[in-house]
């Protein structure tokens, strides 16, 4: 249930109000918007009669019962209004949301080395992407496939993004490694092995860093919503959507389905940002430009692409990963689209000529 404040209303009158209201065992949430103050309750408000919150005050403009069973991630929660997810980065603020341009993270799927990683982030950043991705923590089908380098590659992460000012995107696996993740990460990825991991969820709910939230295997959107549902009531308001395709039954030439009606459906579901990662939806580097623009068109927030300087030689996910070149070249056919959305920013522009020389012999080796 939500109710919707009169604008000029006075802060003493909205603190009165929600002190009549904890009188009922409810917890009211205050949120501020650019025209609203909104006051959300949080608790059994099924036996409240909409009539006697109405009663309350002459700046009650409207009281809404919210009937989805996602309370806070529901677009009613804030009266409509998307939220915005604002993270700090050596290079400034970056923002992620529907009225923004189009936030672009990049990287290898995996730290390999620091050289790989350092040199990676730069050509990237070169190329225009905000946020630096790499999995220093890495959930693998096989018990016998890489794994990631754990610990040490976060000190690796934590070089690019001083050596870049990029900000860092990256996986917990385990409610254990969450500080250390986060001392690192400016976002902290929960992966979609775990994206029904309710401990963790918990857990990254409590911390303070913006959490991306990756779609199951197999999660239908409601399954998704409630896992951000499980974040939201722990106490973390800034959470990012991803869309990184679902298993369906067709393996052979993808390796998962990118549902990118997800992208219009959750516009009418949440206030959450949306970020779409094409390079694990399709499997394939050849599919990703033609899956990333698509995402734009639809109406993404953000986009995650897989980008690596020797892609035959990576320790994982070689094959869906871009080489500097066909990045670079991405990024200038998504700048021409973006710009016709209004979603496109000089940020996200080129700011000098990369050089695409060989890294290391033994880069991805």
């Amino acid at each position: 249930m939500i109710i919707v404040i009169k604008s000029g209303t006075t802060t003493a009158e909205i603190e009165r109000i929600s002190e009549e209201l904890r009188c009922w065992n409810i917890t009211p949430e205050r949120t501020e918007g650019r025209n609203k103050v909104v006051i959300g309750l949080v608790g059994d408000t099924a036996e409240i009669d909409v009539r006697q919150i109405q009663n309350l005050s002459p700046f009650i403009e409207q009281v809404i019962r919210v009937n989805k069973p996602f309370k806070r991630a529901s677009k009613e929660f804030r009266y409509g209004e998307p939220t915005e997810v604002v993270v700090p980065t050596p290079n400034g603020f970056v923002t992620f949301g529907q009225n923004h341009p189009v936030v672009v993270v990049a990287g290898p799927c995996s730290v390999e080395n620091e050289e790989m990683i350092v040199e990676t982030a730069l050509l990237v950043k070169a190329a225009g992407a905000q946020f630096l991705r790499g999995g220093a923590y890495k959930p693998r089908t096989s018990p016998y496939a890489f794994q990631g380098h754990g610990e040490s590659a976060l000190e690796l992460l934590a070089k690019a993004r001083e050596a870049t000012g990029l900000g860092i995107i990256t996986e917990v696996m385990d409610t254990s490694d969450l500080d250390l993740v986060a001392e690192v990460a400016d976002v902290v990825q929960i992966g979609a092995r775990n994206m029904q991991n309710f401990s963790l969820l918990k857990k990254v709910g409590a911390q303070g860093k913006p959490v991306l939230l990756k779609r199951g295997l197999s999660a239908t959107i409601e399954d998704w919503l409630m896992s951000a549902e499980y974040i939201l009531a722990a106490g973390n308001p800034n959470v990012i959507l991803c869309e990184r395709g679902i298993r369906t039954f067709d393996r052979q030439y993808t390796r998962n389905t990118l549902d990118i009606s997800a992208i219009p459906v959750l516009r009418k579901l949440t206030h959450l940002p949306i970020m779409v990662d094409p390079s694990h939806a399709t499997g394939f580097s050849e599919f990703v430009p033609t899956m990333a623009m698509t995402a734009i068109a639809a109406g993404t927030d953000s986009l995650m692409i897989e980008v690596h300087p020797n892609p035959a030689k990576a320790l994982s996910d070689g094959p869906q990963s871009l080489t500097p070149e066909k990045f670079e070249q991405l990024m200038q056919e998504m700048a021409v689209l973006g710009k016709f959305f209004s979603r496109w920013t000089k940020n996200n522009s080129p700011t000098a000529t990369p050089k695409f020389a060989p890294i290391s012999s033994t880069v991805g080796v």
